[in-house]
């Protein structure tokens, strides 16, 4: 046998090998996508065909949809206040962790557990419990000397911070890259700032922050995606109550497909969020520029 022909049969092993995957990938991934573009041009309502209308859906989201601007707000300010401070604990986490310890692995595993069961209905229905006018944040207020019964979630000002503070306790996955990032910086950096006279503050900003950039635009980027596309939490937890005031977008296209029968008009919405997550995506990838240090640079 030939090196050629050897070649060309470890090729067509690997081809076979991952078959299944490009055949489930085609199938419930890259087809429904196209489909749905194709429906977000009609009016359909699953029961029956769907009727092609154009850019009515369009036209009717922009125009005619104040439910529409409502939770792409609440969406922007979960994401946006969301993902920063979850970054940030995550990083300080991160910095914690790091220094070596007999129980390092104990901690990392702890502090990784809830990024597991985080988007789980059962944690979701636990947080709508620890918030509850009954709940065990209102006991140990009034544990601590604090006579009041805050309805959490009745609160078009404080319902979205429950959400928000979800979010930030899920910081497991960041903090974990975070960790390995901060182990990649060469401990000889730290040697020198500390001859130079650099202190803590000034070797975190002069070499940490700088040398972590590549990870922190990973995750920036990874926890924005994640941030928009939040479902869950709100579906279990407030379904968008009190007057709309945590009416996350995934939510609202799930009532319009699913509740409301407008499969087309959710088809819609979810383009539109697509193209939102692409353009803030690449908004962040043309400025990393600016502010990523890669060493190979």
């Amino acid at each position: 046998m030939t090196i050629k022909q050897k070649l060309n049969r470890e090729s067509t092993a690997g081809y076979v090998f991952i078959l299944p995957f490009i055949i489930g990938f085609l199938a419930f991934t890259i087809i429904p996508i196209f489909f749905s573009f194709a429906l977000s041009f009609t009016s359909y309502d699953v029961l029956s065909a769907p009727k092609f209308i154009g850019i009515d859906n369009y036209v009717q989201m922009f125009t005619n949809d104040s439910k529409f601007w409502k939770s792409m707000g609440v969406t922007f300010y979960y994401a946006l206040v969301s993902v920063p401070l979850r970054l940030i604990f995550a990083l300080l986490v991160a910095m914690i962790l790091v220094r070596p310890s007999k129980a390092s692995g104990v901690y990392r595993a702890i502090y990784y557990l809830p990024s597991i069961m985080g988007g789980s209905v059962a944690v979701a229905v636990l947080w709508k419990r620890l918030f509850a006018s009954d709940g065990a944040i209102n006991a140990l207020l009034q544990l601590v000397g604090i006579p009041c019964k805050i309805a959490w979630l009745s609160n078009t000002s404080t319902a979205i911070w429950t959400l928000i503070i979800l979010a930030v306790w899920q910081f497991g996955s960041s903090m974990l890259i975070f960790l390995s990032g901060l182990k990649q910086i060469p401990v000889t950096y730290y040697e020198a700032a500390t001859i130079d006279g650099a202190g803590k503050m000034k070797q975190f900003f002069s070499i940490t922050l700088p040398m972590l950039t590549p990870v922190i635009f990973f995750n920036l980027v990874m926890q924005l995606i994640n941030g928009f596309m939040a479902f869950t939490q709100c579906y279990i937890i407030t379904q968008g109550k009190p007057l709309d005031s945590t009416l996350f977008y995934t939510v609202y296209m799930y009532q319009n497909s699913f509740q409301f029968n407008q499969m087309g008009y959710g088809c819609a919405m979810a383009w539109v969020m697509l193209l939102i997550v692409a353009l803030l995506t690449g908004v962040l990838f043309k400025t990393s520029n600016n502010w990523v240090y890669y060493a190979s640079k």
